[in-house]
């Protein structure tokens, strides 16, 4: 291949990747922007009397249905078979009238239940965070210990294969059930009230805390070991401690090695938040659930519901990517700028 034609098909890539990139970030900039305006009229703007109040769709869906119904009754009375006494067939036009009936039929759905849907990202996006930050106070001090604490490893060990070993689901229902939890909780007088979550809510957070802070333990445990025990005991040759060494030398590496397995160990979390809707947490998929259920129309609203778990998913990927960049230490990992990895 010649320099000029190589030239012109690099030019030609970054023409396409800089096309991908504004496709990506205006997806986002609606993606978010719709969550950000509905979650601010719901929680501020409707309280103040404005607009058709919280929990409502903000246009009106009717125009959109009448145009559905248009196009249904004319494929209907004009298509493929025409009723008798009509002369006018549709032929080739059957299909794409039947589409656009389609999909005005899914918008005007979409419109009318994106609050809910709204509504049910928060409840999943603030059981997520708080789960894998709540988890990662657990799983360091429970990594730290399966690695360099000697005897007290069969205790770390014992934890997370216990976590691990069994079904998250069966964890939320044990802990949803004993009263030992849901009681203190439900007698407590600010949970359920105003924006603050039923104890349903609480308790899914304690048991993804839980299930996640194992899985965590395991990834930041592989990153210990990554690390080269000689830098340990150089530390321990500038007059560190163990623990000094642990703290300042290794950690602050193993946790840039994690990021990674972190990135994925968020949206394991996103996704497997959809289980808190069996103890009755109001999260994404249970409010896409109940819905489904009363209107039968499972097959729109559950690629609905996909679509909103994928901009979350891939929102979370996004920044974690964009961590993993900023904290890299130039000449270690595989993040951008760093060189371990290649082929040299």
């Amino acid at each position: 291949m010649s320099a000029s034609k190589a030239f012109g098909l690099e030019r030609l890539r970054g023409t396409i990747g800089d096309v991908d990139r504004s496709l990506a970030v205006v997806v986002g900039v609606i993606f978010w922007g719709w969550l950000l305006a509905r979650w601010l009229y719901d929680w501020v703007i409707s309280r103040l009397g404005v607009g058709p109040g919280a929990g409502e769709q903000f246009v009106s869906v009717a125009p959109l249905e009448s145009m559905a119904a248009i196009f249904e009754d004319t494929v209907a009375v004009y298509g493929p078979v025409p009723v008798p006494l009509t002369s006018v067939e549709l032929g080739p036009l059957v299909v794409p009238m039947d589409w656009l009936a389609s999909l005005l039929n899914g918008i005007a759905l979409g419109i009318e239940i994106a609050p809910a849907l709204a509504a049910g990202a928060w409840y999943t996006i603030v059981l997520t965070i708080a789960s894998i930050a709540l988890g990662l106070v657990i799983a360091v001090p429970v990594a730290v210990v399966r690695v360099y604490g000697g005897p007290l490893r069969w205790l770390a060990l014992a934890y997370t294969e216990l976590i691990r070993g069994t079904p998250l689901l069966a964890q939320l229902f044990v802990l949803y059930y004993t009263p030992y939890l849901a009681v203190p909780l439900s007698e407590v007088d600010l949970i359920g009230r105003g924006f603050v979550p039923g104890y349903a809510f609480w308790i899914a957070i304690v048991g993804f805390t839980i299930n996640g802070s194992a899985y965590q333990a395991e990834y930041i445990r592989g990153a210990l070991e990554s690390v080269d025990e000689g830098q340990l005991t150089a530390a321990r040759a500038i007059g560190l401690s163990k623990l000094e060494g642990i703290r300042h030398v290794v950690l602050p590496q193993t946790l840039r090695y994690g990021i990674p397995a972190w990135t994925n160990e968020l949206v394991y979390l996103i996704k497997y938040s959809s289980l808190a809707g069996f103890i009755t947490v109001p999260e994404l998929y249970y409010r896409a659930s109940d819905i489904a259920s009363s209107t039968f129309e499972y097959t729109p609203i559950y690629v609905l519901l996909g679509l909103v778990y994928l901009g979350l998913v891939l929102s979370a990927t996004n920044v974690m990517s964009r961590v993993e960049r900023r904290v890299a230490i130039p000449g270690l990992g595989r993040a951008e700028g760093r060189q371990q990895g290649t082929a040299e």
